[in-house]
């Protein structure tokens, strides 16, 4: 008997399907060694040796595991394909004390019987390189933790937590509030003529005077606006130039797991855990590839089924275009990986039973069908109108777009707008009917959402496919960043106080560059470039000598604020302290005097009367993990709660063409 163990039941019960009786499949319920919990667990005398041990949790399924493993004629090692992956099996070959020899190795993008069958014909050995990368990050991770974390315990405050990759997205957070916090609004206007051609009316925006261009932020104030709007109206105005061209619109790449997280988080509002949580299901049910890649690559079985089926399905028009292929924008995007892909195409998306899992597969189905069909095709004019004025000359600048063939949007939804402009010819005369200035202010950059800090993070090449909903879900679990009402991130009095300390003590830890550059050694070592000993020891060394000298320099008074206010105890100065739920105000003669003050904000109105007792006031509240949510000023008194605003209106139901009608569906009505 030839025992098959992978990570988890569902996965198990899956390639179960395409086995034999020669086989057993089974499964570890995930990882069965670990680096101790309380302990620090690397031995840094002696070059950095990790200790790993069984955790309680799983000892009783590891003893089942060795039973099964010693009764079994060889064993298959089929963990995800990735270095966690590599790591876990490497992992259970020791914990399961299992002969290097007896143990063989099975790697797949797929959870098909095809797939499942040829990795059965191809074993190989456990794949030494991927394990020690893994190993070089949960090293330097651990020794981050374990060591940093103390040091700010002891000068700030206990229950605090620093972190290598999550530390860098916190001071992404942080500083784009505090970008926010510094900006300016600046004003600006512009100008917009609504202009008459043989019925036909339409708008051009002001774009030249005389030979400047005029940009964005060049019309400044309400004078020169209205000074630009009388000399139109003082023209003649007629049409210049008309240009007409074919404009074609590429199908974007189907989706690496940074992709699938943003466009997820944008359509779906699913948070990257979810994404990533409702994928596994997905994969593990054999419905799509392996959700974690940072590849574009597409297998050529994939990309002939795919031709086939948009044929058969949607013409053969729409599959001109395929095989498309897409290189990867990443320089270590592993190209023996494949792209996020539906199995089998043929499987429409309404034969998912789970609604979550569903939208999440049609995302999936929908970008991978499109990126191998046609452009889509728009017919595009852009026309200047001339208003010839006493002192100057204003060109104006009108555009039309109107789709011509639909290409890949026959399946990716996707917003456009189409404009249609009358006929017009060069040194035809128009009539104004209107003409608008209009004033404008700048606005700030943005707070991050998820899908913005994701790709941001990716940019920065900052973590790998399968840290980045990690890094979002700790951030947050820490308490360093809240969402907002809209759903953004914000950091927390927490959050900025932490920020502060390792910027200011720990600037390597929090440098971007210097993070993409350690991610970069990870790859090295997985290619077998570097040892992964090396790498941890060039990071080490520096990071313990600079903490060591922290702990001298830095003292606890450097994060006590001075304030005006007097104890109302025994007079001495209060002070702004950190505590576990914020700052407060102390008393400076503690421990003589104990006294303090809570500074934290009344909890904020939205101008509104509770729509159910009347009497309170409707104010922004958080659940215990850091929700909005909109609540009554006199709760408990009165219960009344709601996810949304209750200021702003309900979302109209609109209809979505959610639904490809294909050619197997329509014989089914038929």
């Amino acid at each position: 008997m030839k025992l098959v163990i992978v990570e988890s039941p569902t996965k198990a019960k899956t390639i179960s399907k395409f086995l034999g009786k020669d086989y057993e499949v089974t499964s570890s319920y995930g990882h069965v060694r670990d680096l101790p919990k309380g302990a620090l667990g690397v031995d840094v005398e002696k070059n950095f040796e990790p200790h790993y041990v069984i955790p309680r949790k799983v000892q009783k399924r590891v003893t089942a595991l060795k039973k099964e493993a010693a009764n079994a004629d060889s064993v298959i090692l089929a963990t995800d394909e990735d270095r966690e992956g590599e790591a876990i099996a490497w992992h259970l070959m020791h914990a399961l004390h299992i002969d290097p020899k007896n143990a063989k190795r099975i790697v797949f993008h797929e959870i098909t019987e095809e797939a499942i069958n040829n990795a059965v014909k191809n074993p190989r050995d456990i794949n030494e390189n991927l394990v020690d990368a893994q190993q070089a990050r949960r090293v330097i991770d651990r020794l981050v933790g374990y060591k940093l974390s103390p040091f700010l315990w002891k000068k700030i405050r206990g229950g605090l937590s620093a972190g290598r990759v999550q530390s860098v997205a916190v001071k992404l957070i942080v500083e784009r509030e505090e970008e926010i916090k510094a900006f300016k609004p600046q004003e600006y206007w512009s100008v917009t003529a609504r202009l008459k051609k043989n019925g036909g009316e339409f708008e051009a925006s002001v774009s030249k005077v005389n030979d400047k261009d005029i940009g964005k932020l060049d019309i400044k104030n309400e004078k020169s606006a209205k000074e630009i709007s009388e000399a139109i109206k003082a023209s003649q105005i007629h049409v210049g130039a008309v240009i007409k061209k074919e404009v074609r619109r590429n199908p974007s790449p189907p989706f690496t797991t940074s992709t699938l997280q943003q466009t997820a988080a944008g359509r779906l509002r699913f948070s990257a855990k979810q994404t990533m949580m409702f994928a596994q299901k997905l994969y593990e049910a054999g419905h799509i590839t392996y959700m974690r890649t940072d590849s574009l690559n597409l297998s050529k079985e994939s990309l002939t089924t795919a031709k086939s089926f948009i044929s058969n399905e949607f013409g053969k028009v729409y599959a001109s275009s395929a095989p498309r292929v897409y290189k990867s924008r990443s320089k270590l995007a592993q190209e023996a990986h494949e792209a996020i892909r539906p199995t089998n195409p043929a499987k429409l998306p309404q034969e998912i039973k789970d609604e979550r899992e569903r939208k999440l597969y049609e995302l999936i189905w929908r970008r991978f069908l499109a990126s191998q069909m046609p452009q889509a095709v728009f017919d595009a004019t852009s026309v200047e109108i001339i208003a010839k004025g006493l002192k100057s000359t204003y060109t104006l600048r009108a555009t039309g777009n109107i789709l011509k063939f639909d290409g890949f949007l026959k399946v990716w939804l996707s917003k456009f707008s189409e404009t249609e402009l009358p006929e017009l010819v060069e040194k035809d005369e128009l009539s104004l009917m209107e003409i608008k200035p209009e004033q404008h202010f700048t606005e700030p950059p943005p707070r991050y959402n998820e899908a913005t800090l994701v790709k941001t993070l990716e940019e920065f090449g900052i973590g790998r496919p399968s840290t980045y909903a990690p890094i979002i879900s700790v951030i947050q679990d820490r308490g360093y960043v809240e969402k907002d009402t809209s759903r953004r991130f914000q950091p927390t009095e927490t959050g900025f106080v932490v920020n502060k300390v390792l910027t200011e003590h720990f600037p390597q830890i929090v440098d971007v560059k210097f993070t993409a550059n350690i991610e970069e050694d990870f790859d090295s070592v997985a290619e077998g470039k570097r040892k992964w000993q090396a790498i941890v020891e060039n990071f080490y060394k520096p990071f313990d000598e600079n903490l060591v000298k922290k702990y001298e320099e830095v003292t606890k008074e450097e994060f006590v604020e001075k304030t005006d206010e007097k104890c109302p105890v025994c007079g001495k100065d209060m002070v702004v302290k950190f505590g576990r739920f914020g700052k407060f105000l102390a008393c400076s003669d503690y421990p003589e005097c104990k006294t303090t003050k809570s500074m934290k904000a009344p909890p904020k109105e939205i101008g509104m009367k509770c729509p159910t007792c009347k009497e309170g006031e409707v104010i922004i509240r958080r659940t215990k993990r850091g929700k909005v949510f909109f609540g009554c000023s006199r709760y408990p008194a009165c219960d009344f709660a709601s996810w949304t605003n209750p200021l702003e209106p309900a979302p109209e139901k609109k209809t979505v063409r959610r639904k490809v009608s294909t050619k197997k569906e329509d014989s089914k009505k038929g």
